[in-house]
């Protein structure tokens, strides 16, 4: 045996002394392959991906319309129902997101407050 392959022999027989290799091999991934990062990115992203899922523009599915250089997003009829609107789709359905969040008002004795999301008209 050459002196490296003896030292790897060596060190790698010490560690499964106990006899346990399913041990060793799990002590040796996780050493090796943290991924308790990656856990927390992934988890992060599935927040982000059920929030998106929660929209308004994405629950009700309004009608796009392009009219001229701006972009309507109608739910119902034009005067009585919710539209956002944007010189682009995604503004359109962002704003749509916005009109829905003032025109929902909870009843009276509910108590509680429409949450801040992020949505507001500016």
């Amino acid at each position: 045996m050459s002196d490296s392959y003896r030292a790897i022999y060596d060190a790698v027989r010490s560690r499964i002394s106990g006899g346990d290799i399913g041990a060793v091999i799990q002590q040796v991934a996780q050493e090796r392959l943290d991924i308790s990062f990656a856990v927390s990115i992934i988890q992060q992203e599935f927040v982000c991906a059920a929030q998106e899922m929660q929209r308004p523009s994405v629950i009700f599915k309004p009608s796009l319309i392009q009219d001229g250089n701006a972009w309507l997003a109608i739910y119902g009829d034009l005067p009585t129902g919710v539209v956002g609107t944007g010189e682009t789709p995604a503004a359109a359905m962002y704003d749509f997101d916005a009109s829905w969040l003032k025109k929902a008002v909870a009843p009276p004795g509910y108590g509680f407050a429409t949450p801040n999301t992020g949505y507001e008209r500016e």
